[in-house]
């Protein structure tokens, strides 16, 4: 053992204890365990509630987190020993991993520059430090074949190294006998050390790094989502901007207003940032069109940019407060910019192609490109594809709208017929097998739908039209497809941990903790120091997706509030699965020892 044989009888002990504890529990809730066999999915839901209930629990600073809490309640009801179709975890979990890609789709396609090579190094490093931890301790305590392969797919926590690994083991000129012992040692290692394997990760990047290295990881996520949203701070639920940058006040024209006599038109073509918006004369709302004319007396709504408030007072008259009956309905409304004579020019020229009587009362707030909120300066050049958030009457809007390209509907609405063909594209992707330098490999449905969300959520951001998934919807799929997945995991892998545990000691148990945190720790520093990789939220999501961590890279989510992780993740992610769905038959090369 690495370390003393008293401190590993004690540990063998605990995990004893563990087991006799559950065992006899076992045999006191029979009543349990022909419920939840009846009703697998009841357990299921439990284990959530439980699950995020205990992640709740904190200790100082440090908080586990329901996604852990659900993977440790998990363990703990599958002791009862239930039956869990298997085709549940594949299912939620591809759907959490489209999500995470359609989320990330935009950002992803934009990051494909100098600084992502420094995120694929990453992604590499932690996966060849990983193979070598594996074939370090496969030699150090003398290993089989497949005992290592399962040390490997457990404490790096790819599931795709068992039939890689088997594969390669059926396919050794050993008797069908050894063969057999190798691919069971090789789902044993596996269910040893996934449990800490699933763990560690939470660990390291929820509680470890930023605490070692003095980040608060939820003001770090913040400042990220700042930068990358164009210097907007990022809101908490219930929080908005207070400061607008347009706003409505009601005057009355007085004999001395310099509007007094002026057509609505006139006044707008004169000062182009105001636009009168509701008269009212004698208590009787008038319709508003451009030859009409204010007069002494009358109540206006203006609307214009909050700084040029100061001079429409001289220019209308006095403030007024607003009189029964005056009402003023405004709408925002996104337009897509699809007309060919628009795209290409600057703001101002597009300002200027449209008259002011076209663009009389509609005020430009926004404009959006790939997901990223752009500054409305005067020589922005407008692309086809952009988002132009405007503002104003929907009689107004409606006039310019199509001269730019056509609306795009603010309602929440999942388009299902994209979302299934998005789905069922990435699990053929994750069904396609190739081979590099002889070897299988395969991206398996986690990988095919990664990809597979990545161009729909950029096809979203380049063509609003298509794809919709609204935010509300793709977090309840990331983050509940996540929690049903880890459950089922910790309710699958409960019953044979212990028993395995108590079965082959805890020299494997203690051999998959080394594979999984050291790794990432080297990986960690190199990375920081080495590959200049500095910010808190990029570096964190790195080695989580060097690691394939998902359960980290849901803890690491819930740590930041956004999805500012999801680029480094998605882009370190899709490399770790290729080289650790490489590293099965690598082992099982490498390693010459056989089973017994």
């Amino acid at each position: 053992m690495v370390f003393g044989r008293e401190n590993a009888n004690v540990m063998q002990g605990f995990f004893l204890m563990l087991y006799v504890i559950s065992d006899s529990w076992k045999g006191k809730m029979e009543f349990l365990h022909k419920l939840f066999n009846d009703a697998p999915l009841l357990a299921l839901f439990l284990t959530l509630s439980l699950g995020y209930i205990t992640g709740k629990f904190r200790i100082k600073r440090f908080v586990l987190g329901g996604i852990a809490g659900t993977l440790l309640v998990g363990v703990l009801i599958g002791q009862i020993g239930i039956e869990i179709d298997t085709h549940l975890k594949t299912i939620f979990f591809a759907m959490f991993i489209y999500a995470v890609g359609y989320q990330g789709g935009p950002q992803f396609f934009q990051s494909l520059n100098k600084e992502s090579l420094k995120q694929l190094a990453s992604a590499t490093i932690m996966c060849v430090i990983g193979l070598l931890c594996v074939l370090f301790a496969a030699w150090g305590f003398d290993l089989d074949r497949g005992t290592a392969a399962g040390l490997a797919a457990g404490g790096l926590t790819q599931s795709a190294i068992i039939g890689t690994a088997g594969d390669a083991v059926s396919k050794l000129s050993v008797s069908p006998e050894v063969a057999k012992t190798m691919q069971t040692n090789i789902a044993v290692g596996y269910a040893v050390c996934y449990i800490f394997g699933s763990l560690g990760p939470i660990l390291m990047l929820s509680a470890f790094f930023p605490g070692v290295m003095g980040w608060d990881i939820r003001e770090e996520a913040k400042k990220l989502a700042m930068k990358l949203g164009g210097g907007k701070a990022e809101l908490e639920p219930g929080q908005f901007h207070a400061l607008r940058t347009l706003d409505t006040r009601i005057y009355k024209v007085t004999d001395s207003a310099k509007a007094a006599g002026e057509t609505v038109l006139e006044i707008f073509e004169q000062d182009d940032d105001a636009a009168v918006e509701t008269v009212m004369r004698n208590g009787a709302t008038l319709p508003i069109t451009s030859d009409l004319t204010l007069l002494a007396g009358d109540i206006v709504a203006v609307t214009a940019p909050i700084g040029t408030y100061v001079d429409h007072e001289d220019y209308f008259g006095v403030e007024a407060t607003r009189p029964d009956g005056m009402e003023l309905i405004e709408e925002t409304r996104d337009v897509i910019i699809s007309n060919k004579e628009i795209a290409g020019k600057s703001l101002q020229e597009v300002h200027e192609l449209n008259g002011a009587e076209s663009r009389y009362g509609v005020f430009p707030t926004a404009l959006i490109r790939m997901g990223r909120e752009l500054p409305l300066l005067s020589d922005l050049v407008v692309k086809r594809g952009d988002e132009l958030r405007l503002v104003g009457r929907p009689i107004d809007l409606n006039r310019v709208t199509s001269k730019l390209g056509y609306p795009l509907s603010s309602a929440a609405i999942t388009d299902f017929i994209f979302f299934g063909i998005g789905m069922a594209i990435g699990i053929l992707l994750g069904m396609v097998q190739f081979k590099l330098a002889g070897i299988p490999v395969t991206i398996g449905t986690g990988g095919g739908c990664l990809l597979s969300g990545l161009f729909f959520g950029w096809l979203r951001a380049t063509h609003p039209r298509f794809a919709a998934l609204p935010s509300g919807a793709s977090n309840f799929l990331r983050d509940f497809g996540l929690a049903v997945f880890v459950g089922i995991v910790g309710i699958t892998a409960g019953p044979q941990a212990f028993v395995t545990i108590k079965e082959y000691g805890l020299t494997l148990f203690v051999l998959g903790i080394g594979v999984t945190i050291i790794p990432q720790i080297i990986t960690f520093y190199i990375s920081y120091y080495l590959l200049q990789i500095k910010n808190p939220v990029e570096l964190l999501g790195c080695i989580a997706g060097g690691r394939s961590a998902n359960p980290g890279f849901a803890a690491l989510l819930e740590k930041c509030g956004n999805a500012t992780p999801v680029v480094p993740f998605t882009v370190t992610y899709t490399m770790a699965n290729i080289w650790l769905t490489l590293w099965g038959p690598v082992i099982i090369g490498v390693i010459t020892k056989n089973a017994g």
